[in-house]
């Protein structure tokens, strides 16, 4: 523009109509000068000078953070604005397509594999297995026993476990019974009366077995008298376990005999073994049962999402409920952590990235006021010879 101005005023003797270019040039200077300041002043102060109101955003970047955050939770995490967000969210459908490409789930393998190391030590670790042994025994130390075994007793006489108990006992008898009858009838033998022949001590014995296993198979129809009685029995026993206080002092007399004879510890002692060998196995072959077992349960999770409509639509749910749940009432403190941390950035670093990400934009807007403040000028020097100015 000041080339153009130049060019055109040396000239304008000679061509009077230059006078309208040279117009236009001197207000692009205007405009283009103009629109440097500010630009320039909103990130710092133009030329160094202590011109007021200049350096906009680092000196109001408190402010300006706050306003940040405060915009973010009341637009963004509002309910009305999350809700119907999440509700476009199929998350299930994602993790289920995700989970569909077998490099993924290498992924979560590899992830697990990493934590094998680490969970041996952990197994090995004697302070570890002291501190499960001593929170296993004081869990037990403090739980009752008694009202326990009641209320374990009487939930599986609610749900009918007590009947499959009766019948594999029948089951068990009559097989026993069965298998065994010629060591019985030896057994038999053996006690016989010396002047009876060894005939009547088969037949005695054989007869003795076909009506004892006779009886147990009459015991099993469902309406032998023995199910109620042996029901009546399992009741009273429920009774007394949660009401009678001899009972109550022998099950905890019990449990302490049972805690003093080291059980716990030789417990806890098999189950740590068991699971640092099993560690140590995978960590050798790489491919050992619980990466195996890892593998095909995520292929059956993400298999099981894709088919199941009802799990995916409840998955979608929890997830929706969790956010809503845990974003929605804190939307305050998140604004304010965005908050807090635009107002650490350090100003000059806040400038520079501000002006790296919108560099061309900038040059536009100087271009565009360049070019706009010479149209404005060329159009009021138009009017001031128009009118005889």
């Amino acid at each position: 523009m000041l080339a153009l101005y130049v060019v055109c005023r040396s000239l304008q003797g000679r061509f009077g109509w230059l006078g309208y270019p040279a117009a236009f040039a001197e207000a692009g200077m205007v405009g283009a000068c103009a629109d440097w300041f500010a630009v320039t002043a909103l990130f710092r102060r133009p030329l160094g000078l202590p011109i007021p109101h200049t350096a906009i955003l680092p000196r109001n970047q408190r402010r300006l953070a706050d306003q940040l955050g405060a915009f973010i939770a009341s637009n963004f995490l509002a309910p009305a604005e999350i809700t119907p967000r999440l509700e476009r969210l199929d998350i299930a459908g994602w993790i289920a397509a995700w989970l569909r490409d077998p490099s993924n789930i290498e992924i979560i393998v590899e992830c697990a594999r990493a934590l094998l190391p680490p969970a041996q030590e952990l197994a090995s670790d004697g302070a570890l297995r002291r501190f499960g042994q001593d929170l296993i025994r004081e869990g037990i130390d403090q739980t009752p026993a008694a009202p326990m075994a009641a209320r374990a007793l009487s939930s599986a006489m609610k749900l009918g476990y007590h009947r499959g108990i009766y019948d594999r006992g029948l089951a068990w008898a009559i097989g026993f019974l069965t298998e065994n009858r010629a060591a019985i009838r030896a057994k038999a033998g053996e006690r016989r009366w010396g002047w009876l022949p060894r005939w009547v001590d088969a037949w005695a014995a054989d007869s003795f077995i076909a009506g004892l296993v006779g009886t147990l198979e009459a015991a099993q129809a469902p309406d032998h008298a023995w199910r109620g009685e042996y029901e009546a029995l399992l009741a009273r026993m429920a009774e007394r376990l949660a009401h009678d206080r001899d009972t109550y002092d022998m099950a905890e007399q019990l449990k302490a005999d049972v805690l003093d004879a080291q059980v716990v510890e030789s417990c806890v002692a098999w189950l740590s073994g068991r699971a640092e060998a099993r560690l140590a196995e995978e960590i050798e072959t790489g491919d050992g049962v619980v990466t195996r077992a890892l593998r095909r349960g995520l292929g059956g999770v993400g298999a099981w999402l894709e088919k199941d409509a009802r799990v995916r639509d409840t998955i979608n749910r929890w997830a929706r409920d969790v956010v809503l749940g845990a974003v929605v009432p804190n939307r305050a403190e998140i604004g304010g952590f965005v908050a807090d941390v635009v107002a650490r950035w350090d100003a000059a670093t806040l400038v520079e990235r501000l002006e790296t990400y919108v560099g061309k934009d900038l040059q536009y807007i100087r271009i565009n006021g360049t070019l706009v403040g010479g149209l404005v000028g060329l159009a009021l020097f138009a009017l001031t010879r128009l009118f005889g100015g």
